[in-house]
């Protein structure tokens, strides 16, 4: 899965004057095949699929309804000050009876709503359902030809409004198409026992699904890692709306300023200091062409004489010539930079004040 995937994930969720909430972007996995089958789904992968047999596996043009509603008979829980009282198996019976009847009310305001939206066209109606429908539900919504899907995650709820659109309703009282999201696309895909319900092809999506496959648990646990440090660097780029040259430029080139312009400018021993973290700097091309198997030496001889002439560059992987990062396409995150530059020396600060502590301390128990 390339840059520009993990880009795409980013500004699908992404609201103008909005903070970025990387949990929109749902990271799924799947055991199978290889990891080059990774790809973004620009709607929802639902990690379950319909519980009827006799409901569609695969869908087009459809009104997506997200609903928090029982469809299924439970049983009354009620206080031991208070209880229900029969006579014979005839009053037991008229109470289930009205208990399913009230469910059974419920279905059937959603297949009137799927009659209203549905009526002269070939669109489909799909009910995602964060509580349980029971098998005579299930069967009734089977034949109206309703695809439905229960036991929906509660995280998924959010999603799905977010990607399809409409709105997650708590009751079936007061159904509109307004209600209603639109997908253009949902299928079941089945891998082993496990079923997946794709929702795809939406309008305007602001959710989406980094589907992750793998032959392992520990091939899929790396790109899931890698996935997530993309998405926090194009979180980051989009948010710092700049970024920084890469693969070392920038470290040599701020030595050089350190060492040419900033020295100039200071007396006495701070000039020491400033030398100190000028050449603290180039532990990251030096950790780079450790990495690369290169020789550090030669590496960083060759970058900072390109950089006296003028050449902003940074050090290849590959052979370790100086090569320009812009046009290799290496950068580096502005934010991260910034940080890593300010906490260096504070952590640096503190470690040596620990050692000053402890070196006191010993002074103070040396026999007067």
């Amino acid at each position: 899965m390339g840059f520009r995937a993990k880009g795409d994930s980013v500004l699908c969720i992404r609201k103008p004057e909005e903070p970025i909430d990387l949990f929109m972007v749902e990271i799924m996995h799947m055991r199978h095949k290889f990891d080059v089958d990774t790809r973004l789904v620009e709607g929802l992968v639902l990690d379950h699929g319909s519980r009827h047999p006799d409901m569609k596996r695969r869908a087009e043009n459809c009104h997506i309804l997200t609903c928090n509603v029982s469809l299924e008979y439970e049983k009354r829980c009620v206080k031991e000050t208070s209880g229900f009282f029969y006579s014979n198996a005839e009053q037991r019976e008229a109470m289930v009876t009205a208990e399913r009847r009230s469910v059974d009310e419920r279905v059937n305001k959603i297949i009137e709503l799927k009659n209203k939206v549905c009526a002269g066209n070939d669109n489909s109606f799909v009910i995602i359902n964060q509580k349980g429908i029971d098998p005579p539900s299930l069967d009734l919504l089977a034949r109206e030809g309703i695809i439905a899907l229960r036991r929906a995650k509660r995280r998924n709820m959010e999603r799905l409004v977010l990607a399809c659109g409409g709105e997650a309703v708590n009751s079936v009282d007061d159904l509109t198409p307004d209600s209603l999201g639109w997908a253009g696309l949902v299928y079941e895909h089945v891998l082993g026992e496990e079923k997946y319900t794709f929702v795809e092809q939406v309008k305007n999506p602001h959710s989406c699904t980094i589907l992750i496959k793998g032959p392992n648990d520990h091939t899929i646990a790396q790109i899931k890692d890698a996935v997530r440090d993309g998405l926090r660097s194009v979180k980051n780029t989009l948010e710092d709306e700049c970024v920084v040259l890469g693969a070392g430029a920038f470290e040599v080139a701020a030595r050089q300023h350190l060492m040419n312009e900033v020295k100039k400018t200071v007396q006495g021993r701070a000039q020491l200091g400033v030398e100190a973290f000028a050449n603290a700097l180039l532990v990251v091309p030096k950790t780079l062409a450790e990495n690369a198997g290169l020789d550090t030496q030669d590496v960083i001889i060759s970058l900072t004489s390109e950089h006296d002439k003028g050449n902003v560059v940074g050090v290849s992987l590959v052979d370790g010539e100086p090569i320009d990062p812009q046009l290799a396409g290496i950068f580096d995150n502005y934010s991260v930079k910034r940080q890593l530059i300010n906490s260096g020396p504070v952590i640096a600060s503190q470690l040596l004040l620990v050692d000053e502590v402890i070196r006191a301390g010993r002074n103070m128990r040396k026999p007067t």
